[in-house]
């Protein structure tokens, strides 16, 4: 395949996908000459890193329960019912931080396996199950905290959401661990393109052009570099954004590369022919939702860290914001279609616009309207899309 041939492939089959890295680097270079560069100032991306982190964090779950054919509006409420559990654990109680962080992910796990089993083995919607959690969990979370916010955690607590990893191996006037650990990502992510693209070659399948490859990894490094540079230059490694990355790679390796990946993909594009092909369909929506309230129970981690504290209106529309990311992401409406990083990318876009527009002195109200007309946006794309695909055929 040419160059010319690879760029036509890209721009038309994937034009979801690809469409997206270009409004997201769009949107970037917009905010950044509005702002005057403040955007991508060094203290500024590790605080866009350190205030959305919990919202990619839910992204990961929504995606997957997205692809499955689903939809978990509860994923806000469970976020404030962890948080208000390991504040009563660690702030009430006095037990260590840790303990908390258990206290929290098992409260998740019970969280997904009571909406798991409703939505699995009764057979009611997803829609219905996590409306109801919705309420369920909020109500749980005024009862745990009697009504009253409940703070400081510990600053042991404090750092997962706000630590840093800085000045392991020196560095003048900047971090050299962050840069080290920045390269390393860039050459495992590389090893890992090239394994997949001879894998592809040797199965005589499709492939870019090796220039326009080459070019691609090139992009991604400076890319990763250059975020490296900034963070390196602020208050180095944010621990939270490891937890981040490590997820990202588990999840992106699940559900590409794994029997439960396919058979969530597989549920969500077609759903009888998946029941006759022999999939646990029941087995399969069970674990969806435990592993969502499982990544609920993170971000309710994360967020309470990051605001030191437990309060009963915690994570308040943050399932809106989980659910624009993986749609804006490339997520279908209709199941069956959308990936972890899409989600990711779509998290970071509305991120970017929202610290941008606050970096202005944007109104929230205005704020707000962007953000729906993004999300219209994105879902209108998603039906012209499969309109034109199936007036194609």
């Amino acid at each position: 395949m040419t160059a010319v041939a690879g760029l036509r492939d890209i721009f038309t089959k994937n034009l979801r996908q690809s469409g997206i890295y270009i409004a997201f680097v769009a949107i970037i270079g917009l905010f950044a000459i509005l702002t005057d560069g403040v955007l991508l100032s060094p203290g500024n991306l590790t605080n866009i890193v350190l205030q959305y982190s919990y919202i990619l964090i839910l992204a990961i779950g929504m995606v997957i329960v997205i692809i499955g054919g689903h939809i978990d509006l509860s994923v806000g409420s469970v976020v404030a019912l962890t948080g208000a559990v390991s504040a009563i654990v660690v702030i009430k109680e006095g037990h260590p931080w840790w303990l908390g962080i258990l206290a929290a992910l098992a409260v998740g796990l019970v969280v997904g396996a009571w909406q798991g089993f409703w939505v699995a083995y009764v057979g009611i919607p997803a829609f219905i199950v996590t409306l109801a959690g919705m309420l369920l969990f909020r109500g749980l979370t005024l009862q745990v905290l009697n009504n009253i916010s409940l703070s400081p955690f510990p600053q042991t607590y404090q750092k997962v959401a706000g630590g840093f990893l800085n000045g392991l191996l020196g560095g003048d006037g900047y971090d050299a661990f962050t840069l080290i650990v920045a390269a390393i990502a860039v050459v495992g992510y590389a090893f890992s393109a090239w394994r997949s693209r001879m894998g592809r070659v040797r199965y005589q399948q499709s492939v870019e052009a090796l220039p326009l490859f080459v070019l691609k990894i090139a992009a991604i490094a400076v890319v990763v570099m250059a975020f490296a540079w900034q963070l390196a230059h602020s208050r180095g490694l944010p621990i939270v954004l490891i937890i981040l990355a490590v997820l990202i790679l588990i999840y992106n390796t699940v559900t590409t590369r794994t029997v439960f990946g396919r058979h969530v993909y597989a549920i969500g594009g077609n759903l009888s022919a998946a029941q006759l092909s022999g999939v646990k369909v029941k087995q399969v929506n069970f674990w969806i939702f435990v592993n969502m309230g499982f990544l609920a129970a993170v971000a309710g981690a994360v967020y309470s860290s990051r605001s030191n504290g437990a309060q009963p209106g915690a994570g308040n529309m943050f399932e809106l914001d989980a659910i624009a990311a993986c749609f804006i992401g490339g997520a279908s409406t209709t199941g069956g279609v959308g990936r972890v990083t899409g989600a990711m990318v779509g998290g970071l876009i509305m991120a970017v616009m929202s610290n941008g527009m606050q970096l202005m002195g944007v109104d929230q109200s205005v704020q707000q309207i962007v953000k729906g007309l993004v999300l219209l946006l994105a879902v209108a794309f998603d039906i012209f899309n499969k309109r034109r695909a199936s007036s194609a055929r």
